[in-house]
């Protein structure tokens, strides 16, 4: 079964209206994990008017050890010798990383020129802006450069770049998705963000809205009284819920079991990580 894009108006309407100005901010865009970020934005990028040329990179998707390897996931190596190639479509224009001559990109980081690469994505971007079309980056899952070694470095050279390309070349739209609101401070207060940044929330559904997407798909009262109070309105368990229909009462109760558990695997990890937080976790509790 099919489970159509549901109910995402209001934020669809306000990414678009960022886009419809020029770029100056980069956007950060939150919201409970699951709540449904980066379906939003695989929906978005498949309406957008042809002018726009989107690079969407999930950082989860990529392993990143070092800072090297960081710097590789933001490229998609192509055989072409040409410097660089828009890929002239009727569609809307999509890649998974900036497009570079694997000649380039080998001789680029063979001679350890990294920051190099900074400069070349700014040279893109700008080079799209001239042909009349409009750049968007998106970085899914950034809360993973985290991870890195050297991580306090890499988020002050990735955000110099971010800023670059939008409060001060003004030549590309930039989205960097996360769940994680403390990855949000940290990287707030290290890359110096106060008047270059924005936000935009992408939350689990509230009840209305919960009710409206399960009534779609047959459910009725009882089933809907359920799955809310189990679920709530998170929509990859209202997907899940609805792919188990025919299970309903014993798939909720498998879901809590599982959340609770994760729960308490956390929170044993903490005790034994940082005893004084899991003390204020606990009371909080």
């Amino acid at each position: 079964m099919e489970i159509e894009f549901h109910n995402r108006k209001e934020e669809i309407e306000e990414i678009m209206e960022v886009l419809s100005h020029r770029p100056d901010s980069i956007y950060f865009v939150y919201g409970p994990i699951n709540s449904g970020k980066t379906e939003l934005f695989q929906y978005l990028i498949n309406q957008l008017p042809k002018e726009y040329v989107v690079f969407y990179i999930n950082l989860r998707e990529r392993m990143t050890r070092d800072y090297k390897d960081f710097i590789e996931t933001l490229f998609e190596v192509r055989e072409d010798k040409r410097r660089f190639i828009l890929k002239r479509s009727s569609d809307t224009t999509k890649f998974v990383g900036f497009p570079i001559s694997k000649a380039l990109f080998n001789t680029m980081f063979r001679e350890d020129k990294s920051k190099n690469a900074f400069r070349y994505i700014v040279s893109i971007t700008e080079e799209l802006k001239e042909k009349g079309k409009k750049p968007i980056l998106i970085l899914d899952e950034v809360q993973k450069i985290g991870d890195v070694k050297l991580d306090n470095y890499l988020i002050y050279e990735l955000f110099n770049l971010l800023i670059r390309l939008t409060k001060e070349k003004h030549s590309c739209h930039v989205f960097a998705v996360t769940s994680n609101s403390l990855f949000l401070e940290k990287v707030y207060n290290e890359a110096m963000l106060q008047g270059r940044c924005d936000y935009l929330l992408v939350d689990d559904f509230d009840y209305n809205t919960t009710v409206n997407f399960l009534e779609k798909y047959n459910f009725n009262k009882e089933e809907i009284q359920m799955v809310w109070e189990y679920l709530g309105g998170k929509p990859v368990y209202l997907v899940k819920a609805i792919k188990n229909k025919h299970r309903l009462k014993e798939f909720c109760r498998e879901t809590l079991e599982d959340r609770v558990s994760s729960i308490l695997y956390e929170i044993k990890n903490l005790k034994r990580e940082n005893e004084q937080l899991f003390q204020k976790v606990v009371n909080l509790f």
